[in-house]
């Protein structure tokens, strides 16, 4: 039978404490962003001629622009209007917006992957991932709830979810922002409970289209030299110059590092130091202790986040906050193992952390999201204890003095005021049947 809510028992008994754990690692991973942002960004920005501030001003006003869109989404935008044609909408000016990046986009080391819209330029990768969990859970909702069918909604994944992403794939050439895509509507799946022998084929499947991609085309190929950076063809300087500096970096920050803003790699040395790296700078000059902090607040969200998951009063809202959560933490370990050189460098940036106007707003609207998702579910339970705490008040009346249409109106609001329901199959019982019996006027004796 198919399932339109979920189990209420599953739900913890209150939400506002994985709302404030939340909101607090979100604000520490923030505040870790300007610092680092400040102290890796000063160095180019003075190489280039710029303010030494000017990254670390364009990061705070990103950020507060980011968190104000967020308390809108959290305060004024319910969960339910994305079940609406809202969503579709949004979808639209994805896919317009993907073609025009592809048509007129701003070329950065190879790839189209920018937009230039007056005086600022947004990464348009960085918010589909947003649509595409928002569409998935629609469509997943529609068929869990018999809206439609197993046909219609593997049409609509490929048509709605699978298309726009490979155009992402194919006219940005970005490979990174595909895998946190599609971890993202598979955790949107997971959570909508899909059978567990499709998931494994669907990763299979996505298992095999990552290795050709990587191996298919030359220079992400080159990218494996991170097993062996200082084999790269080229002693050293050619694809595996950067992972080779960031390996320095956390050789030299060992444990406590050696001090904020006294790092040596951020120098011209590690490139994208503020951004791709910056996990590096955070090694070198924060140390392992330091790097450790980081992680613990990303499985805070993590945690955090799966709690209101968990608590969200329907299946809709549970895969939003489910699938933005696990797409935020997989960015950032993603960004995190390429840094350390356990992956191949995806170009992906630290979430909350890493410099970028796109980035910082486009996770701040993640959070918006999930945050909504935790208002619904602590205004449901607000309605639940309301509900749990009515009382069915019975007033008697004789209906003496009274005319007969009178009195049947006082019967009747007697049967209704005094109806019971046998375990909640809503059958009345005797005495109110012949309660309103007597109210009609017939007699409520029976007859012999």
């Amino acid at each position: 039978m198919p399932r339109t809510q979920r189990s209420r028992n599953a739900v913890p008994a209150s939400i506002h404490g994985p709302r404030i754990g939340f909101l607090l690692c979100v604000l520490a991973l923030v505040l870790i962003g300007f610092v680092m942002v400040y102290s890796a960004g000063s160095i180019s920005n003075i190489n280039n001629g710029v303010d030494a501030l000017k990254s670390l001003t364009d990061q705070v006003m990103y950020a507060v622009f980011g968190a104000l869109i967020a308390f809108a989404i959290y305060r004024f935008i319910p969960v339910s209007i994305w079940r609406t044609k809202w969503l579709w909408a949004a979808l639209a000016l994805l896919v317009v917006v993907i073609l025009l990046t592809a048509l007129v986009g701003v070329d950065n080391y190879g790839a189209k992957r920018w937009l230039r819209l007056g005086p600022v330029t947004i990464q348009v990768s960085e918010f589909a991932k947003i649509v595409f969990v928002l569409v998935s859970a629609r469509i997943y909702t529609d068929f869990v709830s018999g809206e439609i069918g197993g046909r219609r909604c593997a049409l609509g994944f490929t048509l709605l979810v699978l298309v726009p992403l490979a155009l992402i794939y194919k006219t940005q050439s970005d490979l990174g922002t595909t895998m946190i895509c599609i971890v993202a509507v598979l955790a949107v799946l997971w959570y909508g409970e899909l059978p567990i022998g499709f998931i494994a084929i669907i990763l299979a499947v996505i298992v095999v289209f990552g290795l050709i991609a990587m191996f298919g085309t030359g220079y992400r190929a080159d990218r494996w030299s991170f097993l062996n950076p200082w084999d790269d063809g080229q002693g050293g300087y050619g694809s595996g110059y950067n992972i080779m500096h960031s390996y320095f970096a956390f050789s030299e920050g060992g444990i406590f590092g050696v001090g904020l803003g006294n790092g040596h790699e951020k120098y011209q040395y590690l490139f994208a130091s503020d951004s791709d790296f910056v996990f590096a700078v955070i090694g070198e000059e924060l140390g392992m202790v330091g790097c450790l902090a980081v992680i613990a607040l990303f499985l805070g969200v993590l945690y955090t986040g799966t709690l209101i998951a968990r608590s969200a009063r329907d299946d809709f809202s549970m895969m939003i906050a489910g699938g933005l959560t696990i797409a935020l933490v997989f960015q950032a370990f993603l960004n995190i193992a390429c840094a350390i050189g356990v992956f191949p460098t995806t170009g992906k940036p630290l979430p909350f952390i890493s410099s970028g106007g796109s980035s910082i707003l486009a996770s701040l609207i993640m959070v918006g999201l999930i945050l909504s998702v935790s208002r619904d579910a602590a205004s449901s339970d607000e309605f639940d204890r309301r509900r749990s705490s009515l009382r069915v008040v019975r007033r008697e009346e004789d209906g003496v003095g009274d005319s007969p249409r009178d009195a049947a109106r006082s019967g009747a609001r007697r049967s209704t005021r005094g109806r019971s329901y046998d375990g909640g199959r809503g059958q009345r019982t005797a005495s109110n049947r012949t309660e309103s019996r007597t109210a009609a006027g017939r007699p409520s004796s029976r007859r012999r």
